[in-house]
């Protein structure tokens, strides 16, 4: 047996209350595992102490598991009636048994050996301050991410000074084009009609640029997008219409002309914000170019972004109250952190608490790129945006190469390295304003859809950029910051395309199966190139996405009423597209 390919610890994504009654254990092993069992049972059923050699461990099969790409998933969930659990793995394959414990793996004989202590696995008690809650509602969302200066100008007198006319086409962050808030209220009928009931707005507070990631003024939104005022009335009006609101806090660095920061230039150590900041070196040349020289740390070296020190009491103490007003003066139901893995694990538990005291379902999500299992503890963050999963999505059809199965493995890793409370409300997404625009990526229509089929069936919440829905064009950061071609879509050439995004959003927002946790591929279609994913619930329905990656047409099994299809012929033909469908129940 592969010992090196097993894995489990009573911690994390491995052991964990998925509420106050049951416990999620899951375990990795080779594929040479056949079978796993799990003994397990209350840590003192055999007395205190001395009852360690009589503590044997009720015995149940473990019956569900993933495929990964070197590894099988396996997974169970317990029902401890003490809150308590001590256990172990029994392992067979290739004619073999092995004893799976914390310190060491035993065979039948060892396991017989008369006074030998076992060493088990144990889940010490199911504190229920303990256990990671989040927020429900998130999983029934469908987002929309506005970059407001480019979204649509609702009020010309508060235009930037140089402002361009509202254009089709590329972009620069030089320009500005006079998008605001009232400009995105004015919309707002416009979201409601194709379905959008959360709206992720990036920076809106004070800042001299485009992007507003350079924070001048956290206490005030920017002028050129309004006033608290006109805020306030962005977020009624969009609670009365279903839509909530999420805030983007740049927390990790601040703007050139932050008032502290300022204050640091004028005054070096003597000023009271000194250590607010990073400052390496003091004092320090202006080189106008980057930071590399090390004289005080920033965003990405750049020198307009002074990283803010948030190991600092005061630093956190000022930036919760920050938090503080936003929530309790204008009900905001979700805040995104910038980087957020850079800022100190201190402040962003310090941050949970008190957002948390304020509004038990607050959102919190985080911008992490990669593995965040540190930031979804339960102390931190609720969810990180999936950019996991956008990568995965995104490389089976840039890798011909890759097969269905890869796309198994990849999809099954996505949703294997967090709880399944955090699975349930991650930020799921295909492009953004850090990426090139979806279709300007795939550039085939067919695949723009094929992949937003399946953003549309995964766990979490779904995001699409503004202008997805008429597959707006733009290459990276800047370009993918576009003007929304609002002229364009009253003319109605996009209507075709936006009808096609309503119906993935009403789909998702109606089907239950479409947001369920529960999924697996059966892989029974003869083409390498061709996804099949099976979506179940508790009473046995099943929503089958078929996905035909190939350049050959597949003859499908008419089976079960169609959801939603693209480039699905009548003489059961898929092409080079999607169908959705409901299937009998087993």
């Amino acid at each position: 047996m592969r010992f090196e390919a097993v894995y489990h610890r009573a911690s994390d994504n491995l052991c964990y209350s998925i509420d106050k009654d049951n416990l999620i254990v899951n375990i990795k092993t080779g594929y040479d595992v056949e079978k796993v069992f799990i003994y397990y049972g209350d840590p003192f059923d055999g007395g205190i102490l001395g009852g360690e050699w009589k503590w044997k461990g009720k015995r149940e099969e473990i019956p569900f598991k993933k495929r990964l790409k070197h590894q099988i998933w396996w997974t169970t969930t317990l029902k401890l009636k003490y809150k308590r659990c001590k256990y172990y793995f029994e392992l067979t394959g290739n004619e073999e048994t092995w004893f799976y414990f914390e310190d060491c793996f035993l065979s039948e004989k060892q396991m017989q050996l008369d006074g030998k202590m076992l060493q088990c696995f144990t889940f010490p008690w199911m504190n229920e301050a303990d256990i990671n809650k989040t927020p429900a509602w998130v999983n029934d969302m469908v987002w929309y991410q506005i970059f407001p200066e480019r979204f649509c100008n609702g009020n010309p007198s508060i235009n930037p000074k140089g402002v361009q006319p509202w254009h089709k086409g590329g972009v620069t962050n030089e320009e500005f084009y006079g998008g605001d808030l009232q400009g995105i209220i004015n919309k707002l009928n416009y979201l409601k009609e194709i379905g959008i009931t959360g709206i992720y707005l990036n920076p809106i507070f004070e800042s001299p640029s485009a992007h507003k990631y350079d924070t001048t003024d956290y206490m005030k939104i920017d002028p050129n997008f309004g006033d608290e005022n006109v805020f306030r009335k962005l977020v009624n009006k969009a609670h009365e219409k279903g839509i909530r609101i999420m805030l983007d806090g740049v927390f990790n660095h601040c703007g050139a002309k932050f008032g502290p920061w300022l204050d640091v230039l004028e005054n070096g150590p003597s000023s009271k914000y000194y250590s607010w900041f990073m400052v390496n070196k003091w004092p320090f040349d202006d080189n106008n170019h980057d930071t590399k020289d090390g004289r005080f740390y920033s965003f990405a070296f750049n020198q307009k972004m002074p990283k803010l020190n948030t190991n600092n009491p005061e630093v956190i103490d000022y930036l919760i109250k920050v938090c503080e007003y936003w929530v309790k003066n204008y009900k905001i139901d979700g805040l995104r952190l910038d980087v957020a893995n850079e800022i100190s694990h201190k402040f962003c538990k310090k941050l949970r608490e008190k957002m948390k005291s304020l509004n038990p379902d607050f959102y919190i999500l985080g911008e992490i790129w990669h593995d965040s299992i540190p930031w979804l503890r339960g102390d931190e963050f609720d969810a990180i945006m999936n950019y996991s999963l956008t990568s995965s999505i995104s490389d089976f059809w840039i890798d011909k190469s890759l097969t269905k199965d890869d796309f198994e493995y990849t999809i099954n890793r996505c949703y294997t390295i967090y709880m399944q409370q955090n699975n349930d409300v991650l930020f799921n997404l295909l492009d953004s304003h850090d990426t090139e625009r979806l279709i300007s990526r795939v550039k085939d229509i067919n695949v723009f859809y094929q992949q937003l089929a399946v953003l549309f069936t995964m766990p979490g919440s779904p995001c699409i950029f503004y202008g997805t829905e008429v597959a707006l064009e733009g290459k990276y950061d800047p370009d993918c910051r576009r003007c929304m071609p609002w002229d364009e879509i009253k003319s109605g050439i996009y209507d075709d395309k936006i009808n096609i995004m309503k119906a993935l959003i009403n789909l998702r927002k109606e089907q239950k199966l479409f947001r369920s946790r529960n999924f697996h591929f059966p892989n029974t279609i003869k083409n390498s190139r061709v996804i099949e994913y099976i979506k179940i619930d508790e009473n046995g329905n099943r929503l089958e996405i078929l996905l035909n990656c190939s350049n050959i047409d597949v003859l499908i099994e008419n089976n079960g009423s169609v959801l939603f299809s693209n480039l699905y012929s009548n003489n059961r033909l898929l092409k080079k597209g999607v169908l959705i469908r409901k299937v009998d129940s087993i």
